[in-house]
């Protein structure tokens, strides 16, 4: 990982990154820990402190160079839950951090485990801000139960969109939207999986439990107030989809203008971050939608997410 970041000199070189800009003068960007997470760096007796030095160092940045780099999100110790309370309290408090970026599990672990409630609790009830749903599988997680590794990089092409799905569906099915009213996370890749598949995900979790004869998933859906679909468009999506328009458009029709904001994966990809930043801002602008949903796509939707202006 240290080898391929290396070569991606935006990543790491601010300066270079704004040159990158320069050819839309009006762009901005938030600000995120590019992987890996502290967890996956350091025990938990370390990871605290690189998500300090992490959180110190974006809003470094945002202060340097405001006018690019307005906000950032902070990055939190998930392997160390009472530290990770404390550094996201520390990183919107007094650095000003517009909330908190996790991945999609935690040392196999997934987000719905009691254990990590009072994270998502922390940050919808005392800070009201949102959380960035990052997926993540590692190469060692092999695509078939016969191999010891995935091969072709299924495992980030395929596998990261899958991840997202599964932690939407944990989130869903856990009660954790019930629990928390309020709670606003923002997925990648515009939703991963789960608006492509509408035809499955809404007929199919209607009949939660049936199917599998099921006793705990019938009461769980039965307690539910409103149906799957719904707490599934509770989320929030982003662009970042590689420039396909047919699949922006599939992230739109089902999660609605308001739940979608303006991503673009930058500075990965081709041409040094280039090619994802310029196709996203294509796809986006060759979507026939109204002016005033393009603008809350681009802005207005982060703004009001970040509680800005």
């Amino acid at each position: 990982m240290v080898r391929r970041f290396a070569d991606i000199r935006a990543l790491w070189d601010i300066e270079a990154r704004v040159a990158m800009m320069e050819r839309w003068p009006d762009l901005q960007q938030v600000l995120t820990l590019s992987l890996p997470a502290p967890e996956l760096v350091a025990v938990a007796e370390l990871s605290p402190e690189l998500a300090r030095i992490a959180n110190d160092g974006m809003a470094a940045i945002r202060d340097a160079r405001p006018d690019r780099f307005p906000a950032f999100v902070a990055s939190l110790p998930m392997n160390n839950v009472p530290a990770a309370l404390a550094e996201m309290d520390r990183a919107v408090t007094q650095l000003g951090a517009r909330g908190v970026q996790l991945l999609t599990s935690v040392d196999g672990r997934a987000l719905d485990h009691p254990d990590f409630f009072p994270v998502f609790e922390r940050i919808t009830r005392e800070h009201r801000l949102p959380v960035w749903l990052h997926p993540f599988r590692a190469a060692d997680v092999a695509d078939y139960a016969t191999e010891a590794q995935s091969k072709y990089e299924v495992f980030v092409v395929l596998g990261w969109p899958h991840e997202s799905s599964v932690a939407m569906a944990r989130i869903v099915f856990s009660g954790l939207f019930e629990r928390l009213p309020g709670l606003e996370i923002i997925t990648h890749h515009c939703g991963a999986t789960i608006p492509y598949l509408l035809g499955r995900v809404g007929p199919m979790w209607e009949e939660f439990g049936l199917r599998s004869g099921n006793a705990d998933y019938v009461a769980i859906r039965a307690r539910m107030s409103k149906s799957p679909l719904e707490y599934f468009r509770e989320f929030y999506a982003d662009t970042a989809i590689g420039g396909s328009t047919a699949a922006l458009r599939c992230g739109l029709d089902f999660f609605g203008a308001s739940h979608v904001l303006f991503g673009t994966d930058c500075p990965f990809g081709p041409e040094g971050g280039m090619w994802f930043l310029r196709e996203n801002i294509r796809a986006l602008d060759e979507l026939d939608v109204p002016a005033a949903e393009k603008q809350d796509i681009y802005f207005r939707n982060a703004l009001k997410l970040m509680r800005v202006g």
